[in-house]
């Protein structure tokens, strides 16, 4: 590189990689994005599109078709220019390679809107004969597709290096053809806007092939700069290319002289907004970097923080200069960082008591004090010279942070001198220094969110890391349990309720259509039956509570327990197979203290014996119905029971055969299943608490059926309680396969049948059901929403 007469050499490549090329991703991103609602909008809306073009047109169109032809023969004059005017410029300037990519745009353009669906090319159908279209070949050849996608092809290609001024002029002309059809013509062809939204994709992908002048590094002007500063440059070397960060270089500026010179270029700009972005839809305020205006501001921040922290002795390196460049470049020089990164063996260069790890933290220390956090605590950013510890980078430092940003520095912290010098000596360093809360908060903070990307890469195995010190936090302070700290806006509960919400909606939708016809019977219902099965439908909670109690054992609260399993129904009702309420009976248990294996099996133990129980009333209520119960209408047809035991076949096949089946069984399930079989020894051995779990069971199961019956009183109905119990007990467990949420439509439809099987007409048998499910599950499904939010904000759940 000759700069000034001087010749400067310049070692390793400047290239950019073409996967970080973040701006030219992003264009052809939202190209290919145009096309696509391009497309849509002319399927979906096509009709409406005209009707809306006509309408404008017969508003807008106010010259005669003679004074038409005249503006398109002046219009086509100044576009048909455009293409002639850049290639000529092209030529002239001898950008060969930026040339090959013009031409390619155009003719790709121009071949992609003549493809047929034979495959072959179409020619241009001209309309001569239509009585109200522009009669002139040039005006009709200013509407084909073709010549609007190869312009704007061209033009998007060539835009980043044509000078400001001409990019704005040409692209205005271009665009100049909707108004121009709007008010000289009828309509603006929508295979026009399509031909604008193909050559703008193609250009952008051609763009991402070729280049822009972003990507050429202007090193000599950060020569010039630098000589202004009092730096005269006499060779550069390549420390990093461009990429996710700036480009870092070695300059020479004299004899065993050298500063780093870093430069952020207009795809680090790109690349800076999107994170910004993403972190502000991601994070809360406090756990995300202010976002600046421009990268200019940001390489400021930079360097200020780095004056700043170099006031205090901390500084690895000396800001120089910050200087804004062309093409959109920004140039950051600072002195060579002092000393080498910190590593394991620095430790050996550190005597007496106050060793290297004290050192460090009492380092991040005094930084706190002086209300700065670093943010990139990498151990490639922390230097160890003299005695002393230095910091580096600062592009994440702030003055005045959130208390959560230091927080996230002791987490950082913890995490890179883990992965150096161990998890115990690391944890217990840092209580010496900043105490067991602050060590104890920053910890909840070692999770992959919280963390950032880059952090976490540096460590190896970062995973392990962040497992071992928070067991080491847990050791050394004493604590049972340490929670994961909330970062994001939303936590992972919060979201799970939002679509347990939305899955409520979408099951009751039909139900809510039958609420006219439903609320028109309740005027002939009697509404003391009503009362009375709302009070046996509140009751099988309690013995649902008192069941799980047992289980679990009485050192769980009985009254959270019981406001629990309300909750409980809608988590079980918006997930299909009610795995919800599975999961959050387990969760309830483990948040009352105990372990995450005691509380699975004691939830696995209840619905054992609830099966138990279910299948044992079934049968002696089955016997008690007698024969006049037509219990073939619940029983499946023999191809049904055969592809069944076939699937049950299979699935043991596969549990056999496949590996990680087996080897999730052998693990996972087996000692489940060993848990419960060893806890129903022991309810043998256990005749009280054995009662009250079964009671508890069948007064679930009881309960339900005791339901129905007073809603068919409540509409004059005559079954019996036995009889209504085999129908709720044998249309609840075939509905219990059906995969909707809560079983709505299956538990309904399977009711209905079976009443009518027992002689309840339709007249009653309807509305019955639906007064039963209103008040065994949407009542408690509507109750359990707040409940459950109750439960949350107290750390319950």
């Amino acid at each position: 590189m000759r700069v000034d007469g001087r010749e400067i050499p310049v070692s390793g490549s400047l290239l950019q990689p073409r996967i970080r090329r973040t701006s030219d991703i992003i264009r052809v991103v939202l190209s290919a994005l145009l096309v696509v609602l391009v497309v849509i909008g002319s399927l979906i809306t096509r009709s409406r599109w005209e009707a809306l073009e006509r309408s404008l047109s017969d508003i807008l169109g106010v010259l005669p078709p003679d004074k038409s032809n005249l503006v398109y023969v002046l219009y086509s004059v100044a576009i048909c220019a455009l293409p002639f005017a850049i290639l000529l410029r092209l030529v002239l300037r001898r950008q060969w390679k930026l040339l090959v990519g013009y031409v390619a745009a155009g003719q790709i353009a121009i071949v992609l809107l003549s493809l047929t669906g034979t495959g072959g090319l179409s020619w241009p159908q001209w309309h001569w004969i239509g009585p109200k279209q522009l009669d002139t070949f040039l005006a009709q050849f200013l509407d084909d597709p073709r010549w609007i996608a190869m312009l704007a092809a061209v033009l998007t290609v060539a835009s980043p290096w044509l000078p400001p001024k001409w990019r704005r002029g040409w692209w205005a002309l271009l665009l100049a053809f909707v108004p121009l059809h709007l008010f000289v013509s009828l309509v603006v062809p929508s295979r026009a806007i399509f031909g604008l939204a193909v050559g703008w994709f193609v250009g952008a992908v051609i763009v991402l092939l070729v280049g822009t002048p972003a990507l050429e590094v202007p090193l000599e002007a950060a020569v010039r700069v630098l000589a202004d500063r009092g730096y005269t440059v006499t060779a550069f070397t390549v420390l990093r290319p461009a990429g996710p960060g700036p480009l870092q270089l070695a300059a020479e500026t004299g004899p065993r002289q050298r500063l780093i010179v870093e430069m952020y270029g207009q795809n680090q700009r790109s690349y800076g907004m999107l994170r910004q972005v993403r972190r502000y839809l991601t994070f809360r305020a406090g756990e995300r970097t202010p976002a600046f205006a421009s990268l200019r501001r940001a390489v400021e921040h930079r360097a200020l923080m780095g004056i700043a922290i170099g006031d205090l002795g901390l500084a690895a390196g000396k800001p120089l200069t910050v200087a804004a460049l062309g093409r959109g470049w920004t140039l950051y020089a600072h002195t060579v960082p002092q000393g080498p990164v910190l590593s394991a063996a620095s430790d050996r260069t550190v005597p007496g008591e106050q060793g290297l790890l004290t050192m460090v933290w009492r380092a991040l220390q005094e930084l706190h004090r002086a209300q700065i956090s670093h943010g990139d605590l990498r151990t490639d950013e922390i230097r160890v010279t003299d005695g002393r510890v230095l910091f580096g980078g600062f592009m994440l430092a702030e003055f005045g942070a959130y208390p959560v940003r230091f927080r996230s520095d002791v987490a950082q912290l913890l995490l890179s001198t883990a992965g150096l010098f161990g998890a115990e000596p690391a944890v217990r360093t840092a209580r010496r220094v900043f105490g067991d809360e602050v060590v104890l908060d920053a910890s909840r903070r070692l999770t992959k969110s919280a963390i950032p990307r880059h952090v976490r890469a540096s460590v190896p195995d970062s995973g392990a890391v962040m497992k071992a010190v928070r067991a080491q936090v847990q050791e050394q302070t004493g604590e049972d349990r340490i929670e994961a700290a909330q970062i994001t806006r939303y936590s992972r509960n919060q979201i799970i309720q939002l679509v347990l919400l939305f899955a409520l909606v979408y099951v009751a939708y039909p139900f809510i259509s039958q609420v006219p016809t439903f609320f028109t019977e309740l005027g002939n219902a009697n509404w003391w039956w009503g009362l009375l099965g709302l009070t046996i439908s509140a009751l099988t909670y309690v013995g649902a509570a008192m069941a799980l109690w047992g289980c679990a054992g009485e050192s769980v609260n009985f009254r959270n327990l019981l406001l629990m399993q309300v909750a409980n129904t809608f988590a079980a009702t918006t997930t299909p197979a009610g795995v919800g309420g599975l999961a959050l009976s387990v969760r309830f248990l483990q948040r009352s203290g105990l372990g995450a294996v005691k509380a699975t099996a004691a939830v696995a133990l209840q619905q054992s014996v609830q099966v138990v129980t279910h299948v044992v009333l079934l049968i002696v209520f089955s016997i008690a119905a007698g024969v006049s119960a037509n219990l073939a209408h619940f029983v499946p047809s023999a191809t049904v029971l055969y592809f069944a035991a076939g699937a049950l076949l299979g699935v043991a096949g596969v549990a056999t055969l496949v590996p990680t089946v087996r080897r999730w069984l052998r693990t996972e399930v087996r000692p489940q299943l060993a848990e419960v079989v060893s806890e129903l020894r022991m309810l043998a051995t256990q005749p009280k608490r054995l009662v009250m779990i079964v009671g508890g069971c069948a007064a679930t199961t009881l309960g339900a059926a005791g339901a129905l019956w007073a809603a068919i009183e409540a509409f004059g109905g005559t079954a019996t309680f036995v009889t209504v119990t085999v129908v709720t007990m044998i249309g609840g467990t075939l509905a219990s396969a059906a995969p909707t949420p809560g079983g709505v439509g299956a538990v309904e439809a399977a009711l209905i049948g079976g009443l009518a099987a027992f002689g309840v007409p339709a007249a009653i048998g309807v509305p019955s059901v639906l007064l039963y499910r209103v008040l065994t599950c949407w009542l408690p499904v509507f109750c359990g929403w707040p409940i459950m939010r109750w439960l949350t904000d107290r750390k319950m759940i």
